[in-house]
């Protein structure tokens, strides 16, 4: 594979119905058309990538053992996979590469190929072809370049106020603030990549649901089979993200939700509040056809770790 002076898409790869339980996070939708990539951008001494993380250990995201040398890789091993184009038909295996990033360099083996050109099968998880600019890299290389694994610490100690009697919404098995006992608050939320790991919840936003007043985005309430969602305060970001789709991915399925109002993680235990506690930082609080679009069954519903992403 020539690395050419330019690189066009090779091709549309279509999604198909994923196999249940067989993808967890980042999965191929049925129907939906995948771009594919044979090359990469051109290589110069100063080449424009971008850096994802990975795990290359045995039983880590990674999937099977390395294509360059069929070895799993521990996390603190400098190491990293190639979008198609770069990995070159293994020229770059075993080879190291210089990435420079947050004012830092740091030295990796390359060992895998992020496969731009194939996808949605069971040889890549269900997951859809890589596009053709990445640098997927072990931890130890996030590390190296200074770049903190999670940035977001808590922010003080709210303590809980007895709530005045009929005046905490147990909706969806909403806990209420208890008398006395201290609540973590946060006003940041972890980092934001391509594949962010969240907690989803559920609630209700329509009219005497569990989220309270109208919301914060449009001043609106919203029917339980509106995909909608509310976000921890960081990831709401000063509603930043308000009225914007995010992608969830979570039970082997994906489904777009619009973002309307905030999970405050900074404040709680009052009446705005409805005495209950404030939000974790990680929380995507989702409407009953999110649960639903997922393929969640009913008595299942309330808590399940997700992966999210923006949509633009």
């Amino acid at each position: 594979m020539v690395e050419a002076d330019t690189c066009k898409p090779s091709g549309k790869l279509r999604g198909k119905k994923l196999p249940p339980g067989q993808c967890d996070s980042n999965c191929c939708e049925d129907g939906k058309f995948y771009t594919t990539y044979k090359c990469s951008p051109p290589v110069s001494s100063h080449t424009k990538g971008k850096l994802t993380i990975n795990s290359f250990a045995a039983g880590g995201e990674g999937g099977g053992p390395s294509e360059c040398d069929n070895r799993y890789h521990s996390d603190d091993e400098p190491v990293v996979a190639l979008s198609t184009g770069w990995f070159n038909n293994k020229k770059r295996c075993l080879k190291y590469i210089t990435i420079h990033g947050n004012g830092k360099s740091v030295k990796a083996k390359v060992v895998d190929e992020c496969d731009s050109a194939k996808g949605c099968d069971s040889e890549h998880g269900y997951q859809p072809p890589y596009p053709n600019n990445i640098v997927d890299a072990s931890k130890a290389v996030w590390k190296a370049l200074g770049v903190p694994e999670n940035t977001c610490k808590p922010s003080s100690k709210l303590k809980g106020k007895k709530p005045l009697p009929g005046k905490c919404n147990h909706e969806n098995d909403f806990d209420c603030c208890i008398e006395g006992k201290l609540y973590t608050t946060y006003k940041c939320s972890p980092p934001v990549s391509s594949h962010t790991k969240a907690k989803l919840t559920i609630n209700s936003f329509k009219p005497g649901g569990d989220g309270g007043g109208q919301l914060e985005c449009d001043n609106h309430y919203h029917s339980d089979d509106d995909p909608v969602v509310a976000l921890s305060t960081g990831w709401f970001n000063h509603k930043n993200r308000c009225l914007k789709y995010i992608s969830i991915h979570g039970n082997g399925k994906n489904v777009k939700a619009k973002v309307v109002d905030e999970c405050d993680s900074t404040m709680g235990c009052d009446s705005v509040h409805d005495y209950q506690p404030p939000c974790p930082n990680n929380i995507f609080d989702a409407s009953k056809v999110v649960w639903k679009a997922l393929g969640v069954p009913e008595e299942n519903w309330g808590e399940m770790d997700i992966y999210w992403s923006d949509t633009n």
